[in-house]
């Protein structure tokens, strides 16, 4: 009783998807760990920015940097292409997006990303139709995504509530933290903790990524 008092009493952001505090209360019921967490962080939520190029293009940006340094990559291409979309960054030199602070490989990436979107290659009006794999095996065929930032995607703009994204080393660092007192854990430990999560996977990733990192990584 008293958990369900507490998932009550949450302050959630107003932005918050309609499901988020259902799920706050049933993880808060059914994992101690999220009990305890939950509160803690509940006036931040996942939101949607709501462009898909941008949120994928992002996410691009962010592979295998750190938050701070892809943060200053974005803002750099941002002053470069103020009005972000495929056609835009189609008109820009490669030169000129290197120069924002993007590897070759990364604006080879953005670049097939962008034709992809401006040939009408991708089924973006029907992603909200879509199951989770249908999106993940469409998104995948573009040069530079892989799963990881295929779930991102689901996460951050379709915001789906139960993705588990198990190549996540935020994710695998906080199970590891908050359920193994720090020992390294693997994907088939990650899968069994969220077992409790189900099906809101997505939410309690977030508030795992928040108790490493209190200000929410934006795509």
């Amino acid at each position: 009783m008293a958990s369900r008092v507490n998932a009550a009493a949450l302050i959630i952001h107003p932005d918050a998807p309609d499901y988020w505090r259902q799920a706050c209360t049933e993880l808060m019921q059914q994992d101690r760990i999220m009990r305890r967490l939950i509160p803690q962080y509940a006036d931040l939520t996942l939101v949607s920015r709501g462009d898909p190029f941008m949120t994928l293009a992002r996410s691009i940006v962010g592979q295998q940097i750190s938050v701070k340094a892809a943060e200053a990559v974005w803002q750099r291409l941002l002053v470069a292409i103020p009005r972000m979309s495929p056609g835009a960054v189609l008109r820009r030199s490669s030169e000129t997006l290197a120069a924002c602070g993007l590897s070759k490989r990364k604006v080879e990436y953005i670049t097939d990303l962008a034709q992809h979107f401006k040939e009408g290659r991708l089924h973006v009006a029907k992603w909200a139709d879509m199951d989770d794999e249908a999106v993940i095996s469409e998104l995948v065929q573009i040069r530079g995504i892989g799963r990881w930032t295929a779930e991102m995607f689901l996460m951050f703009n379709l915001l789906r509530p139960n993705v588990l994204p198990l190549d996540d080393l935020g994710l695998l660092k906080g199970i590891s933290v908050h359920y193994f007192s720090g020992e390294p854990v693997t994907r088939s430990d990650a899968r069994e903790v969220a077992e409790n999560w189900a099906p809101w996977c997505t939410v309690a990733t977030w508030y795992l990524w928040r108790s490493l990192d209190p200000i929410p990584v934006e795509y």
